[in-house]
């Protein structure tokens, strides 16, 4: 299918700022608990139309009914690292609501290892968990947003993208590519009105991260670095990715921004 011209873009988009998220069709992965868990419940209070995904059915099932499991909102296992399993994810938001305008790539996680030291198996999963699950949807979301001549895909990323950490390296090296995939994305899909960008945050308070801000010594340690003086909360990461959602967010593509309370600034 051709794509349009920008000056099509440009006149359809002019003079309609709109920050409104009701009637969207949004995928949140990794949406039972932590940053994707509040992402979905945020979307759910902006009136948009959600579909969560996770691994484990007990824990959709819990996030659905915190949710409130309205008709408004999709819970789908799926591992996205499978193939099959992210075809099927959008198969069924298709079958569900008819289009998709917006997915968040929020799936993470991490085994602390040194990089030489690491087992080659540790490497996969941390590689697949975080960058190919990521490519995964982000190629099944673009292709369905090309014939839709819009959408918008968000990434979380981390500041471990860009500054190397004991035991986070192979996760900073998948956040790392997760970070030029962006870029490459939003290079390929600008023609087709769809815009690409990611968020870095610092450390956020979820289970993730729970071994390191839930010792005091190792949470001092931290909030020295970042100049706000504590560490991110879930809201922190949903506000910033619900803008970049938005049509407010129509001319911003390519970008990973920063949400870490001033620490890059230092």
């Amino acid at each position: 299918m051709k794509s349009r011209s920008p000056a099509f873009f440009r006149e359809e988009t002019m003079g309609n700022l709109s920050f409104k998220l009701d009637d969207k069709v949004v995928v949140v992965t990794g949406a039972s608990r932590g940053i994707g868990l509040e992402l979905a419940k945020q979307l759910v209070r902006q009136q948009a139309k959600v579909v969560i995904c996770g691994r484990k059915k007990d824990g959709l099932d819990a996030a659905s009914a915190e949710l409130g499991g309205s008709e408004n909102l999709l819970a789908v296992q799926a591992h996205i690292a499978k193939e099959n399993e992210v075809d099927a994810l959008f198969d069924q938001t298709l079958k569900r609501f008819g289009k998709l305008d917006a997915l968040i790539n929020n799936v993470g996680m991490n085994i602390l290892t040194g990089l030489v030291d690491a087992e080659t198996s540790a490497w996969q999963k941390i590689i697949d968990s975080n960058l190919t699950g990521t490519f995964f949807c982000s190629r099944a979301a673009a292709r369905i947003m090309k014939a839709q001549h819009s959408g918008k895909i968000v990434s979380i990323s981390s500041i471990a993208a860009t500054r190397s950490a004991p035991g986070l390296g192979i996760y900073g090296i998948a956040k790392a590519g997760i970070e030029m995939m962006t870029r490459v994305l939003a290079q390929e899909l600008a023609p087709y009105n769809i815009q690409v960008n990611a968020i870095a945050p610092c450390m956020v308070r979820t289970t993730f991260s729970q071994p390191l801000w839930s010792n005091p010594v190792l949470y001092d340690q931290i909030v020295k670095a970042i100049p706000m003086g504590r560490i991110a909360e879930p809201a922190d990461i949903a506000g910033p990715a619900l803008f970049l959602i938005s049509e407010a967010a129509g001319f911003i593509t390519g970008q990973t921004i920063l949400v870490d309370g001033g620490a890059g600034a230092v």
